[in-house]
């Protein structure tokens, strides 16, 4: 039986995911962050899959200490992981700071699939060849034109929509460089751009965000459209593909800066000092 985890599949795009490998047969272990969305997602997927193997944990991936906690409590239910697909993440109103000192969004949207998947992989390692590892990224990268360097918690002028799409970035750059740090060894690792789908994701943004999924509505796509990549990748789709960014079953184009090696060689050396500095 194939084992995988899911973040953010309280609802959304994740439920999606976990519901739909759990009808197929796979044994999932899901997190979710509200108990109440949480427990409403498994009656929805114990109605779909009566026999379901799911295990739903809650935990608050903005703070770092959890995420490694989660990491444990993964490797006390199984002894591999064939498919971590990192969705959970969230588009901030104003700027937060988290028990660790770091910004919001970038914490939940990137700290926490980095340090969960590098936490998580001695599991991928048991399940290799054939682990994958899925990051939830979107088209947002192309809004911004690099990371922000000088500034990545945002610390001297906070910009909300700036700092979703850095983190958006960020799930690239990540899937890039652990692509190749893997290499050879039997773990995929993609990104995928879901597609403009109506979620509860605005429920955190400000109002130009609510604004826009509001007016969008009628170009959306549903939860069920956009899993489907993730779906696909899932099923064996792309067998050979790693390090690549999809969307709508295929390549997606990047700019320049998701496609930098230099950027994503730096972001992930960044990100280990920032751990480190939070006791990680």
């Amino acid at each position: 039986m194939k084992t995988a985890v899911v973040t953010g599949a309280s609802s959304g795009i994740g439920l999606v995911v976990a519901r739909e490998l759990a009808i197929d047969g796979w044994r999932v272990i899901a997190q979710g962050r509200n108990a109440e969305r949480a427990k409403a997602a498994m009656e929805n997927i114990r109605n779909e899959a009566p026999e379901a193997k799911i295990e739903m944990v809650l935990t608050d991936l903005s703070v770092m200490d959890q995420v490694s906690k989660f990491a444990e409590k993964v490797a006390k239910l199984t002894d591999k992981i064939d498919l971590l697909v990192n969705n959970a993440g969230f588009t901030p109103a104003k700027r937060v700071e988290t028990a660790d000192g770091f910004e919001q969004c970038f914490a939940t949207n990137h700290l926490a699939p980095f340090l969960l998947t590098n936490r998580l992989l001695p599991l991928l390692q048991a399940a290799a060849p054939g682990a994958q590892v899925i990051n939830t990224a979107s088209i947002a990268h192309k809004f911004i034109k690099d990371m922000k360097w000088d500034d990545l918690q945002q610390t001297n002028k906070f910009n909300a929509s700036d700092a979703y799409t850095q983190s958006k970035l960020a799930n690239i750059l990540h899937a890039r460089q652990l692509a190749k740090r893997l290499k050879g060894k039997g773990i995929r690792v993609n990104s995928v751009h879901p597609g403009l789908v109506q979620t509860n994701f605005d429920s955190h943004g400000n109002i130009v965000v609510k604004l826009m999924y509001l007016f969008s509505r009628p170009f959306s796509l549903s939860p069920e459209q956009g899993a489907d990549t993730i779906l696909w990748l899932a099923r064996g789709g792309a067998p050979e593909a790693t390090g690549q960014y999809f969307a709508k079953r295929k390549p997606g184009s990047m700019t320049p800066a998701a496609q930098s090696d230099e950027g994503a060689e730096r972001l992930w050396e960044l990100s280990e000092k920032l751990l480190v500095h939070a006791g990680q």
